[in-house]
């Protein structure tokens, strides 16, 4: 196997990036790394008018340490870079849209940047030093890019229409 500076490059975004979204989703599983663990994560998420909240908060959390996972990993990128995109886009739409963009004001920038690298890395594929690589399954491409997004899209509209039929429940 020869490994070029571009798997270097994409080794280095892809460890960082699903390990701090593994923690995140571990700050909500279990409440580490200051994070508010199921019962406190499901307060917020029906505080963000999701139903359900501590059952979301846990679905969340699993979503963030699976793609967070095979990001790292670089194992089934596609679909792991679409977790990805999923979560982001919710968070982006529920907790942080309101608040503009930058992250210093609670914006979106951060789930932003997340997703945008998340199709970016199923655009590129997840280089040589992946597990992917190793199993001969690497799928990249234009193609495989445009199947994570709309995966991601597809996913994150499905959780934010039954976000919308709450608060329309909550409004009546």
């Amino acid at each position: 196997m020869k490994v070029t500076s571009e798997d270097i490059g994409v080794l280095l975004l892809r460890v960082p990036v699903g390990l701090l979204l593994m923690g995140h989703g571990a700050q909500k599983l279990f409440g580490w790394f200051g994070g508010g663990g199921p019962e406190k994560t499901g307060q917020m998420m029906t505080a963000l008018g999701y139903p359900q909240g501590r059952l979301m908060g846990v679905a969340a959390g699993l979503g963030e340490v699976g793609a967070g996972a095979g990001i790292a990993l670089g194992a089934a990128t596609p679909l792991s870079s679409a977790g990805l995109i999923a979560t982001m886009t919710n968070a982006a739409v529920s907790a942080h849209l309101p608040k503009g963009l930058w992250a210093q004001h609670g914006g979106f920038e951060y789930p932003l940047v997340l997703g945008t690298g998340a199709a970016a890395l199923a655009v590129h594929g997840p280089g040589a030093l992946s597990v992917d690589a190793v199993l001969g399954q690497q799928r990249k491409g234009l193609l495989w890019g445009a199947v994570a997004v709309t995966a991601g899209l597809v996913g994150a509209a499905a959780v934010l229409a039954l976000r919308r039929r709450e608060q329309a429940k909550e409004q009546e």
